[in-house]
């Protein structure tokens, strides 16, 4: 099966505009007779559910979190990225097209990445309009930083909180909806699995994670806006919450899941610090803007004070390797510079897994005032997880898993292999290839919830003979009952070991065997162990208290039993792609001087996965990846 994207025709900058002319509308009274069901309140979702609400459509919000502000895409720190060219420094919408696609290493879909440039300029105009604070130049207008994988500035910020105050914007613009009736919301509750009827995905089954009540909710459309799959390596930037279920139970019942090898590590994290540890902590790639990363070139300088080592014996490796792009090179790129080092033993603090990121030169340069100004809660929280002042001793950082580009496929209506499900940001696999430059993560959230999906939903609708499907339809109660199955399994194990120790067992396997570089030999391990794993879970795991109450052990080892699940689709889908690309680096694929190494004859393709049962290996489906506009080069920052 050869999986169709659905890219309009004609002149690539053309196509959004053609298709949007193109796509069935349905009138404002008919509007009201549609309700679309959003799981996830972060920047795709939280939009979306506004933007539809706005156009007269009936809307519910299911989030896990308290509040809808506590979406993870709060944590963003550094910028969104846009094509407004405000530093007159030659920006325009083709080169975020290009710098884009070339980011990804040229495994994106072609027409969804230049549609994501098109509409960055507005999504800027949206979010100062909703009174987002951005930085601003002394004139007023608008200030911009650099961030990696460009040579112009064109990311939008607020200090480091720029994923909060989009988010605090999404938000209101939800609120006004909630207030209006127009969406009703529903915080603290998880979706459980995905309702199909007659091919069509009709509802979803939910928990309430506070009473522990089982419940349906029927709609005409579900979107999907549930973020990655990060956690599945345990230990990463991502919040404790965040996990596959949504897109997984999605892909069991008939939802393609594609290119789940491709997963970002961010070159910019604090270090782990030991076992204890849960999560990791990044530090905004922005501060690559001013911060110099380094290593001693000398392994006995490792453990010497920084004060001590003198400028020629210091190594700005990624200033020697990259000198075009310097310490802004793309983040897969650095992060396997940095775990060079570390490799060859030049790694600084305990058990040398750290490089220097260093602020002297730009504090002597601009000021510390300056320097403060521009980043200073980062450096504020930098110190209250080390203990380190990084204004006076450089910050120490290495990679950490941090964004996954794979995701749920869907067509470039934003629709999956089911019709009726739509899949927004990072949730699904769309536009950001085997690699996503930094502040492209908020562009492409944004992008999906206010200017793509409202357009798109609608054409669905109007092409689609309405069907009604209430909850009280024999599909439903059998859902229900699936999942008050799975929850009695769980809970009568009565097993030794905790949810997050076979958790962190699972994420430091797929760390060494499936993390920053790959081979065969550690892949085919990982397919060996996986299994014996998820048995291991399912005789032994302990999940405590019981089921209709407040219990977040048991909603935790329910998200872990499905990561037990997609890890090996993971490692098979990395085992099949015999190229390095972006941030799936396999170390039997690489130039001589160590770069990843593609095949363009073989794998410029999007590898769709299909559920075939518990017992049977899943089939994968191509989606060839067409250029009509670039032409596909060797990747290159130097």
């Amino acid at each position: 099966m050869t999986l169709d994207g659905k890219s309009p025709s004609g002149p690539l900058a053309a196509k959004w505009d053609k298709h949007k002319f193109d796509l069935k509308l349905v009138n404002p009274a008919n509007k009201r007779k549609f309700e679309v069901l959003v799981v996830g309140s972060g920047l795709a979702g939280a939009s979306a559910a506004a933007s539809l609400a706005e156009l007269g459509y009936k809307v519910k919000c299911f989030c896990f979190q308290d509040s809808p502000r506590r979406a993870h895409s709060i944590a963003a720190q550094g910028g969104i990225n846009a094509a407004k060219n405000y530093p007159n420094d030659g920006d325009s919408v083709y080169r975020l097209f290009y710098d884009t696609i070339k980011g990804g290493d040229f495994r994106a879909r072609e027409a969804n990445v230049y549609r994501l440039a098109q509409v960055s300029g507005s999504i800027i105009d949206q979010c100062v309009a909703q009174g987002v604070p951005f930085a601003r130049e002394y004139g007023g207008l608008l200030a911009n930083r650099s961030f990696g994988g460009a040579q112009v500035s064109r990311t939008f910020y607020a200090r480091g909180q720029t994923g909060q105050q989009l988010l605090l914007g999404a938000y209101q613009a939800l609120s006004r909806q909630i207030g209006l009736g127009t969406v009703q919301m529903f915080p603290r509750t998880e979706m459980l699995d995905l309702v199909v009827i007659d091919g069509q995905a009709k509802g979803i089954v939910v928990r309430d994670l506070v009473t522990g009540e089982i419940s349906s909710h029927a709609g005409d459309a579900v979107v999907l806006a549930t973020g990655g799959y990060g956690n599945v390596f345990f230990l990463s930037t991502n919040a404790k919450g965040c996990n596959v279920t949504a897109t997984w139970r999605a892909y069991k019942k008939g939802a393609f899941f594609a290119n789940p090898c491709y997963t970002q590590i961010h070159p910019t994290c604090i270090p782990v610090s030991g076992e204890h540890q849960s999560k990791l902590t990044l530090m905004s790639e922005s501060l690559r803007n001013d911060g110099r990363v380094w290593a001693p070139k000398r392994k006995e300088d490792c453990a010497q004070p920084v004060s001590s080592i003198p400028e020629s014996e210091r190594d700005y490796f990624l200033e020697r390797k990259y000198p075009s792009f310097g310490n802004l090179a793309p983040r897969d790129i650095s992060s396997r510079s940095a775990k060079e080092v570390c490799d060859e033993g030049r790694g600084v603090g305990p058990g040398g897994l750290g490089v220097y990121l260093d602020f002297a030169d730009a504090i002597k340069r601009l000021g510390l005032n300056v320097v403060r100004e521009r980043y200073g809660n980062l450096f504020d929280m930098y110190e209250k997880i080390t203990g380190e002042n990084a204004y006076e001793r450089p910050m120490r950082i290495y990679p950490a898993v941090h964004y996954t580009m794979g995701g749920t496929w869907v067509d470039y209506n934003l629709m999956s292999t089911l019709p009726g499900l739509f899949v927004l940001g990072e949730a699904n696999f769309s536009d950001h290839g085997a690699n996503r430059l930094g502040a492209s993560a908020l562009m492409q959230g944004l992008a999906d919830g206010y200017f793509v999906l409202p357009y798109t939903i609608g054409n669905y609708f109007a092409s689609t003979k309405p069907v009604k499907a209430p909850t009280s339809h024999p599909e439903f109660k059998k859902v229900e009952e699936n999942i008050r199955l799975f929850t009695t399994k769980l809970l009568s194990i009565k097993g030794k070991r905790t949810p997050t120790s076979l958790h962190r067992e699972l994420g430091k396997l797929l760390w060494e065997k499936c993390g920053m570089a790959r081979t065969e030999a550690g892949l085919k391990e990982a397919l060996r162990r996986i299994p014996e794993l998820r048995d291991e879970f399912w005789k032994n795991v302990n999940v405590t208290a019981e089921n209709g109450e407040l219990n977040q052990a048991l909603e935790y080892a329910g998200r872990v039993a499905d990561f037990m699940e997609f890890a090996e689709l993971l490692c098979l889908d990395a085992l099949q792609r015999r190229e390095s690309c972006g941030g799936h680096f396999r170390e039997e694929f690489q130039t001589p001087d160590g770069e990843a190494r593609r095949d363009d004859e073989n794998f410029s393709f999007v590898a769709a996965w299909e559920y075939q049962g518990s017992d049977k290996a899943p089939v994968m489906h191509q989606e060839p990846l067409v250029y009509e506009e670039v032409h596909m080069s060797t990747r290159s920052y130097k």
